[in-house]
């Protein structure tokens, strides 16, 4: 008998289906689950549900059209959200539909979105995640000062509530997708990822300007992470790499093709630095309008930052360029911080602050000063090694005066250093250069490396003090 190559393909088939039988995905609209749109009352409990009535039948839910409100949710193991255009996942204003707020004892308060130890987690869009944080925020901050619940960890010096939920906190998730999404308005940090693994975030577009701690995306201890296509409007750091585990660390990072507008630091690592930043890959990013540093790369607590690679970095109105800072905040010894690259990086600062428009502006600088250079500093005992800076083209506004603040040549020792403070651009109160201030380096190679200077400014372009094994130098052009 002579059997055809089409019969026995289908027959092939057929006995695979009875060995192994395969779910068919179905479209699962959450209607069909019970829940409705319906922007006036909190639905914590049907959403959940549905949620996890899809996830068990390995289908994706579909949210159609309309707002959702919703307290915490905690999502399953292979669950897939599907945002239709003109769907919000809304978060309540009451304070007490998120898990832990109504704990007195408790010192921290579950996100919108959440989800623990789980795998196969997808949200995709376009449709949109909002916090309303503000209103949100306002509620916590109510119920502090009217006693109904003391917040014991509360922010006395800038006046704001301690328990605010983040918009999504995952943490250890395992096979992590979140895409073409829209999110907004967090009371806290926005999209917080700790100790998760293969993780794509792509085509997100988030505005979280409404309260402090603004974060953008934040990614603790992660291992296998792409970030990709993103623009981050938020009012703290926009996207952040940091480390709370001094047994673990970022590895295998890559951040790439973003646009990023912060009233804090776009790009940042740390402060939190306890375990580790390896193999980070950061490239093709645009930002602009933010108030500090466009590149900001911390070791203060004892973390080994090593092998990084920043590769394009197009910054405009940016109040300062690179930030390199190796402390020792806490720990028991310095980290390390060395085999850093950035090039292809172009940043225009401007006189004022740059985030002059935003409706919430990050803390203001506290010390009296001039323009800040880029810096590049470690510490006496533990020194930053092998930074190479290429293709690097820095306009400065200059105007710095004596009148305003002074350290002369003969006064260079006297910069502090600031061991164990909090990292940032302006951490050394003025200094004494207008492009480039370098301190405690072991290997500093400068690849076509260009400062402009628009207005004039007393003080050098470069200023370098305790630095081995330098080659290249920086060119300096004066407009004015």
């Amino acid at each position: 008998m002579i059997v055809s190559t089409k019969s026995l393909l289908a027959a092939t088939a057929g006995l695979l289906c009875v060995l192994f039988p395969f779910h068919i995905r179905a479209q699962v609209y959450a209607s069909s689950l019970g829940v409705f749109p319906d922007s006036l009352n909190v639905n914590t409990v049907a959403v959940q549900k549905a949620i996890e009535t899809a996830a068990s039948h390995g289908d994706p839910i579909i949210f159609e059209p309309g707002v959702y409100v919703t307290g915490s949710l905690s999502l399953p193991d292979n669950v897939e959200i599907v945002l239709s255009s003109g769907a919000t996942i809304a978060g309540s204003v009451d304070p007490y539909d998120y898990d832990g707020y109504g704990d007195t004892l408790s010192s921290s308060i579950a996100g919108l979105i959440n989800a623990r130890g789980c795998c196969n987690i997808k949200i995709t869009g376009p449709g949109t995640i909002d916090g309303r944080g503000l209103d949100l925020a306002l509620a916590i901050d109510s119920l502090h000062h009217t006693g109904v619940r003391v917040d014991h960890g509360y922010n006395c010096r800038r006046m704001r509530p301690s328990l605010r939920p983040r918009l999504i906190d995952f943490n250890g998730v395992n096979g992590l997708e979140i895409r073409d999404v829209r999110l907004r308005g967090s009371a806290s940090w926005g999209l917080s990822l700790d100790k998760c693994s293969n993780v794509l975030i792509s085509g997100i577009y988030f505005v979280n300007r409404a309260y402090w701690n603004n974060d953008g995306i934040d990614i603790a201890d992660c291992r296998d992470v792409i970030v990709e296509k993103c623009n981050i409007n938020s009012a703290d750091d926009g996207i952040v790499l940091k480390s709370f585990d001094k047994y673990d660390c970022n590895d295998n990072i890559t951040i790439r093709d973003c646009i990023v507008c912060s009233s804090a630091n776009a790009i940042k690592f740390g402060t939190e630095s306890f375990g580790g930043f390896r193999n980070v890959r950061i490239s093709d990013i645009r930002v602009y309008d933010t108030f500090r540093s466009a590149v900001a790369i911390e070791s203060v607590d004892g973390a080994t930052l090593e092998n990084v690679t920043i590769d394009g970095i197009d910054a405009a109105n940016t109040g300062n360029a690179i930030f390199v800072r190796l402390g020792h905040r806490h720990g028991d010894v310095p980290g390390v911080l060395r085999n850093v690259s950035v090039s292809n990086l172009r940043c225009d600062i401007p006189f004022g602050r740059p985030d002059i428009e935003y409706d919430l502006r990050g803390p203001d600088i506290n010390v009296i000063h001039n323009p800040f250079p880029s810096s590049i500093t470690g510490i006496p005992e533990a020194h930053v090694e092998n930074v190479t800076l290429e293709n690097i083209d820095i306009s400065y506004p200059g105007r710095g005066t004596k009148g305003m603040g002074y350290i002369g040549s003969y006064r260079y020792r006297d910069v502090p250093e600031a061991r164990d403070s909090y990292p940032e651009f302006h951490m050394f109160g003025e200094l004494p250069a207008w492009a480039f201030y370098l301190r405690h380096i072991d290997g500093l190679t400068l690849k076509n490396v260009t400062v402009r200077l628009k207005a004039p400014d007393y003080r050098e372009p470069v200023v370098q003090e305790d630095v081995n094994n330098l080659q290249g130098s920086v060119t300096v052009i004066r407009s004015h």
